[in-house]
């Protein structure tokens, strides 16, 4: 599939078929986060997959109730062990390991809509609940759950509505001069 196709064409879904994604699919898609950027070539991501069903209705009751979690075939919760990324970069090392996390979850949804999969970023969840499912370490940080399976046919996918104007997010040299005011004025000359 052509990049840009993928990246304009990903979306969030919540609503599941009962079609079971195979595990060499998600296996695939997890492969995919090994590859996100990481500071000092040090891979502090940690990914668990879940595909039991009592663990999922747990993630969902952790997830305040987010019901699309139970449905998925597959639940992938990201972590991040900060521990050696803090031995090389001291303080910055959790703003480095939240990167690599945030990189790595991109390019498991994107590998997901490029193999015809669906799923969202979920965010909101008691980490210390999720922790204790899975007996995940108190230095190690939850940073998302990534539900995974296949859309339901039913599901309306409302049209993306371009809410992010380029003029809008992105200057040219300094903050504040937007690139759409800068290119008239080149374009006048």
């Amino acid at each position: 599939m052509d990049f840009k196709k993928v990246v304009s064409e990903r979306h969030s879904c919540r609503d599941f078929s009962t079609k079971k994604v195979s595990l060499g699919d998600v296996a695939e898609v997890i492969d995919t986060a090994k590859y996100a950027p990481c500071a000092g070539n040090i891979y502090s991501v940690r990914l668990i997959l879940v595909s039991e069903t009592e663990s999922k209705i747990k993630l969902m009751d952790a997830a305040m109730g987010q019901k699309h979690l139970k449905d998925a075939s597959y639940v992938i919760v990201v972590c991040s062990d900060p521990t050696e990324v803090v031995r090389s970069y001291g303080t910055r090392a959790e703003i480095f390991t939240r990167q690599q996390a945030g990189a790595a979850i991109e390019n498991i949804l994107l590998s997901m809509q490029n193999l015809g999969l669906a799923g969202s970023w979920v965010g909101g969840f008691d980490e210390n609940a999720v922790k204790r499912i899975f007996n995940i370490p108190a230095h190690v940080q939850v940073e998302a759950l990534i539900p995974v399976g296949y859309k339901l046919e039913k599901e309306k996918i409302t049209e993306l509505k371009e809410t992010k104007d380029t003029h809008k997010i992105f200057y040219l040299e300094k903050w504040g001069i937007h690139y759409a005011l800068q290119t008239k004025r080149i374009e006048a000359l």
